[in-house]
């Protein structure tokens, strides 16, 4: 079982913490999030006849804005990019009643029924049920030119984007056993994998580390960081390319240059839970715990998609369990209607 922090209990039986709280205005479910979770969950819970508010935050859509093709979403036949499927997924909620506003949420308080939500400027909403899908941030090297090449060739997940680089050479940062995963996936499509570490000490279990050693197509570099990444701009294109990457040894500050037609980091993510600390149950790492189903330990307070994923991290699982928690809250809140005096 998980490590919990930030524990918290209903301290009152159920019944009497729902009674005597309903009032006009209040909202039956608000989703906090968007991305595949949120917006399915969205979709799911306005075809209950839910209404849903979907506070989706100023920067909407999650990790998938940064991904500029996607294969492997059921029903594209065609590659289609990240921006794009994620105004699908918003219209199609849309279409069915679900409010989405772009602005983000600013303070949760879970401590009494209803729920309480602030957002934007001053603006507080009262909510029966939540659904929590602020995802999981991947953490980035913000090295020099990475911005110019954040999901133009250097990604976060081999899963979704390695068979793009079938015949190329790829870098691998980092040195746990994510890393070597990610390193071991990439070739059965990359022609070449070079994993980088900065340090010769790998978090990684001795069994992945050796399975990326002994790997035919991986050369592993330890003692090497990414000073910067190197692109260049083809004629007529409308964003820069990856051609490689300058490699620093930071015991000696010597530099060298590689080349890479792709980069993949895998030094972790970080859960978007800030909000929830001290409200419900959260693991070591800061992710949103279930106690029951989609569930978290609020009753009433459910969550989906990279929030909770520390394994899949899949558009496809996020949308899974998005569907999931809006179930959940829907037969939640037809167990539990509101009171009336």
């Amino acid at each position: 079982m998980p490590g919990r922090v930030g524990c918290r209990v209903v301290g009152r039986p159920l019944r009497r913490w729902l009674s005597g709280k309903a009032s006009e205005g209040v909202r039956d479910v608000v989703v906090i999030g968007s991305g595949p979770a949120g917006y399915t969950a969205a979709l799911y819970t306005a075809r209950a006849l839910l209404k849903p508010l979907v506070l989706a935050g100023y920067a909407h859509g999650g990790q998938l804005m940064l991904t500029s093709d996607v294969e492997n979403f059921p029903g594209y036949s065609e590659p289609i990019g990240g921006p794009e499927m994620m105004a699908d997924l918003r219209r199609q909620a849309e279409r069915f009643g679900a409010e989405v506003v772009e602005k983000d949420v600013a303070a949760v308080d879970l401590s009494a029924y209803p729920f309480h939500v602030s957002y934007g400027f001053e603006e507080t909403v009262a909510a029966r049920a939540v659904i929590i899908t602020t995802g999981a941030r991947a953490i980035w090297l913000d090295a020099l030119g990475e911005d110019q090449v954040r999901g133009r060739g250097v990604s976060t997940c081999a899963t979704c984007d390695g068979a793009f680089f079938k015949d190329q050479s790829v870098v691998v940062v980092g040195g746990g056993d994510s890393a070597m995963e990610e390193a071991l996936f990439l070739t059965r499509f990359a022609s070449k994998v070079t994993l980088l570490h900065r340090h010769d000490n790998f978090k990684a279990s001795r069994l992945m580390l050796e399975r990326a050693l002994s790997h035919p197509r991986i050369e592993v570099r330890p003692f090497r960081r990414v000073a910067r990444w190197l692109s260049r701009q083809p004629s007529g294109a409308l964003s820069p390319e990856l051609t490689g990457a300058m490699l620093e040894d930071p015991r000696t500050g010597d530099l060298e240059e590689i080349p890479c037609t792709g980069a993949f980091i895998a030094i972790g993510h970080q859960p978007i839970t800030d909000l929830f600390r001290g409200q419900l149950d959260l693991d070591n790492e800061g992710y949103v715990v279930h106690q029951e189903h989609t569930m978290t330990s609020t009753p009433g307070v459910f969550a989906a998609g990279d929030v909770v994923d520390t394994r899949y991290r899949q558009a496809i699982t996020a949308a899974g369990m998005g569907c999931q928690a809006a179930i959940d809250a829907e037969r939640w809140l037809t167990e539990n209607p509101p009171h009336r005096e």
